[in-house]
């Protein structure tokens, strides 16, 4: 890029995470941004605004932590923590200003206000909630004459407020559900009997509760009827949970174990379900979950002492309790036209049970479904879309909005949520509905900068400021119709039939975007899907690679069709596609062979995981028709898909392991008594069940008694695809978490400390080239998995805001002792891989045994030949730390491909 080019950029700060409880996926979101800006147009400036709200412009590598507590504050800076409860900002208590600025120099560098008008030009607003979508940073811009995303103040503090929107609605015609108020200090003094009264009397059951000013599902219950079973006490723990407070009984806290308790602590601090910190005690502020542990534990000991109440300081000032709707649910994202209309993109249907869409589900890739357009006939969806608008223009929203509803069997139409921003993950609705009209990610955030630029003008009375960049950016826009010739094309596998299909999704698409912003590669998304027997590949189109989960791109791609009013709204939407979207966008997918594929590309980045992914198959295939590809060859991979076979060869090689034994199904349904006493005679308990060949925390269960081992394996072995529902809670599986069927398992020894001075879990990635000939091993520093359970889960490995990963591990007690251990680990990760033929990059998998003599013990787990490369995974932490970005890195897999590739051409003419 020419010196021209860089000056020509526009500078867009990102404005992301921030105090409120959605603040994970703001950081998540901004994430996104970051990574999908069209480098040739903007300069992308990470300002990252902690929970006390400071902006801090944050060093590039924190961009790319899985949580904001995985960094922030450091972990330097945290308390001991015996129980390791993970922690934010707040719970360090009041911070005088040197102190918070000492924290903040770990990771950036704290922004005054005054510099901001220099730093940036625009500011992308991926905040959520307070202090982000509810007009006080909106204003605060406004005064500074720095132009921003989205909606402006009003529209703001009218989209935060659900209270509000309802009494505005009505007003306006709009359909809504019977609707009652309560106020926070209401609630305090008046009796709950009083408000459950009127409640029945005055709301239909089923009842939805929730609070205001709160986005994700946070907060919200759905009461069923009194003749249901539910009643007083169920409504006022919804209120108290839409409020933010809980009523803990002295009888329930001295019937728990030691570890219920802890766990009890843990789930109070998640600001998402429960209340987070501080809270409020007993006329006591309490900051950190130790300290309430303690409190808590100090308080029930006392006999007189039978109830405690809970209250957070991030509470809510109104609850609403409404109307149960019966309906379809949708969301449809409506956009400012650069003419001044409005128009609505293809509404989605959010396909699930009775249950709340809750934080997890929207979030979690295969937890729910999401048809778009919405299953209705085009007369109705065509209805949802005018409705949509109209509140848009009602409210006088800016630029975008996400409208959240529900259509009821008299096809009556109750937009119950209008948003002014919207979540921005690559799946999120916000990006999905975009991609059905034709634009990627990086297309469509083009689209509503520029859009917000010109909606800024429209509402200033000062336009000086704005227009000499929108007149800039249109320049740019506009140079860059054509470009795009002589890059490299690289096909994205993704998908798959495997437990792991969802992931490999999100790792698929990650791969696509970052390729995708960048002048070496032009990615193609090709589809997998098939069973153990055989597999097919398609090259689809940008909507279905943003589809949420696999099921739903597999179903697409068997029975696709044109949908009308898809149709309709690309010709509505033609001259923003005509001006955004490339030239040679594909919009139905297309079945390719390998044969074709070669023809297609000049290498393949494989995203799958699990089969036939990381168990040599694909890897064959390329290799037979000369493609380049990612990761090991079909040799190496197909030993490490298999977590038995790459044990036994570790041992063989000197390395500690778990004791292990293999139970076949055709054992186990000949003789289930047999097979149970043969494991009781091998394994003490607890031991860990898990399949021999899939990955991701799959079905990966610690056993503690018969009756859960004996459930284990007859949901494993099944022969229907649905588990028996008495195996569910014997398994501790939550709603919707799959479990596979397979023929064979891993019965293997619990990995205990055994009196080491220091056990940790950890992951090590690693990276290979060629250095004059030699095969040379990259080993990152390991980061270290806090698990919030006994095993650590998928939420935690894949999902932003889940989990804690700490990089670097925290081995021994200084930097001298870290250096000194941290390259025994990485010599015993390297030594594994080289064992089992790893090339390309890996993921090592291991627990760390650190012994008083600063003796170290890698027991290694398993080795993941293509690693999950969602956003939020943690190698991504890892190459941060040596320099490398994730595009960076990811181009280094590419580059060592085409040199594998090269040389086994040579091989072969020789």
């Amino acid at each position: 890029m020419s010196d021209t080019q860089q000056q020509a950029r526009l500078k867009v700060g990102i404005f992301f995470g921030g105090p409120s409880r959605e603040r994970e996926i703001a950081f998540a979101g901004g994430r996104t941004v970051y990574d999908n800006l069209n480098k040739s147009l903007f300069e992308a400036i990470p300002i990252f605004v902690d929970s006390h709200r400071n902006f801090i412009l944050l060093d590039w590598p924190f961009v790319y932590k899985g949580t904001i507590r995985d960094f922030y504050p450091p972990v330097s800076a945290l308390p001991p923590s015996p129980h390791a409860f993970q922690v934010y900002l707040e719970s360090l208590g009041p911070l005088q200003d040197e102190a918070l600025d000492e924290l903040i120099s770990k990771v950036g560098r704290r922004l005054r206000l005054s510099e901001l008008s220099d730093l940036i030009d625009m500011a992308f607003l991926a905040l959520h909630g307070s202090y982000g979508e509810d007009g006080q940073i909106q204003g605060l811009l406004d005064s500074l004459q720095i132009p921003y995303t989205g909606s402006g103040i009003r529209a703001c503090s009218i989209g935060i407020d659900k209270a509000y929107q309802k009494k505005l609605m009505e007003a306006g015609g709009f359909d809504c559900p019977e609707v009652m108020v309560i106020g926070r200090e209401q609630w305090r003094q008046s009796a709950a009997e009083d408000f459950y009264a009127r409640a029945y009397e005055q709301i239909q059951y089923p009842m939805v509760i929730r609070p205001a000013c709160q986005g994700s599902s946070i907060g919200v219950s759905i009461i069923d009827a009194p003749e249901a079973g539910a009643g007083l006490e169920d409504f006022v723990a919804a209120i108290d949970q839409a409020f933010f407070r809980q009523q803990l009984k002295r009888e329930d806290w001295q019937a728990w174990t030691a570890e219920e308790r802890i766990d009890y602590v843990r789930q109070l601090s998640d600001i998402r379900d429960g209340l987070g910190f501080p809270v409020e005690v007993e006329g006591q502020t309490v900051y950190h979950p130790e300290r309430l542990y303690e409190l808590l534990t100090s308080l029930f000991d006392r006999v007189e002492q039978k109830t405690v109440l809970l209250e957070s300081q991030l509470s809510e000032q109104q609850v609403i309790v409404e109307g149960f709707i019966r309906g379809k649910e949708f969301s449809c994202i409506v956009l400012r036209t650069e003419d001044g209309g409005a128009v609505a993109l293809p509404p989605t249907e959010i396909v699930k049970g009775g249950e709340v869409f809750d934080y997890r589900s929207k979030y979690l890739p295969g937890l729910s479904r999401k048809l778009t357009p919405i299953d209705l006939p085009d007369p109705q969806i065509n209805a949802i879309r005018q409705e949509c608008v109209r509140l848009f223009d009602y409210l006088e929203f800016d630029t975008y909005a996400r409208i959240d509803g529900f259509i009821n069997d008299r096809e009556q139409i109750f937009l119950n949520d209008p948003n002014t921003t919207s979540g921005m993950l690559p799946s999120s609705f916000f990006f999905h509905q975009a991609a059905e009209i034709g634009l990627n990610p990086s297309q469509f955030l083009t689209y509503i900068i520029r859009a917000s630029l010109q909606e800024r003008i429209a509402a200033s009375n000062d336009r000086l400021p704005y227009e000499g960049r929108l007149a800039a950016l249109d320049q740019a826009i506009a140079s860059l119709q054509g470009g795009g010739q002589g890059k490299k094309k690289v096909g994205v596998f993704l998908g798959g039939y495997s437990f792991e299909r969802h992931i490999s999704v999100e790792s698929g698409r990650n791969i696509f975007e970052k390729l995708a912003s960048s002048d070496k590669y032009e990615p193609i998304p090709i589809f997998l899907i098939g069973d153990d027997r055989s597999h097919e590949l398609y090259q689809i189109p940008i909507n279905l690679l943003l589809k949420d989960n696999a099921d739903d791109i597999r179903d697409k791609i068997l029975h696709f069709h044109q949908h009308p009013v898809v149709e309709q709204i690309k010709v509505e939407c033609r001259e923003i596609t005509e001006k955004y979207a490339s030239q040679d966008v594909v919009f139905e997918p297309h079945y390719i062979s390998y044969a074709q594929l070669a023809e297609m590309v000049d290498a393949v980045f494989i995203g799958l995981h699990g089969r036939p992914g990381e168990d040599g198959t694909v890897q064959r295939e390329l290799a037979r028709r000369g493609i380049a590809y990612n990761g090991s060859d079909y040799e190496s991979s197909s030993i490490t898909i298999n977590k038995y076979e790459t044990l036994q060869r570790l041992k063989k090689a000197g390395f500690t392991v778990a004791d292990q034994r293999l139970i076949s199904k055709a054992g186990f349904e000949v003789d289930a008594e047999g097979v149970l006493a043969l494991i009781e005679a091998e394994f003490d308990y607890p031991l860990v069940a898990k399949p021999v060949d899939d990955g991701c925390s799959s079905a990966v269960k610690v056993i503690k008694e018969r009756k859960q081992l004996r459930a284990f394996l007859e949901a494993i072995f099944r022969s229907e695809a649905e588990i028996d529902e008495d195996l569910l809670p014997i398994l501790q599986l939550r709603p919707k978490e799959e479990f596979p069927r397979k023929q064979t398992v891993l019965i293997e020894s619990l990995i205990r400390a055994k009196g080491a001075r220091q056990f940790l879990e950890v992951t090590g990635g690693l990276m290979t080239r060629y250095v004059d000939g030699v095969l040379e091993y990259e080993v990152f520093e390991p980061s270290e998995a806090l698990a919030g359970g006994e095993i650590l889960s998928l939420e935690e490995k894949f999902l932003a805001g889940e989990g804690q990963n700490i990089t670097p591990a925290r081995f021994g007690r200084n930097a001298e002792e870290y250096a000194y251990i941290a390259a025994q680990v990485k010599a015993d990760l390297e030594r594994a891989a080289r064992i089992v033929g790893v090339k390309g990059y890996a993921r090592i998998d291991a627990f760390v045994r650190i012994y008083e003599d600063n003796r170290v013990e890698t027991v290694v787990i398993e080795v993941n030949s293509l690693p999950g490369m969602t956003p939020a995974t943690c190698i991504f932490h890892q190459t941060a730390i040596n320099g490398y970005k994730p595009y960076d890195f990811i181009d280094n897999i590419l580059e060592f491909g085409f040199h594998e590739r090269s040389l086994q051409q040579h091989l072969e003419q020789d």
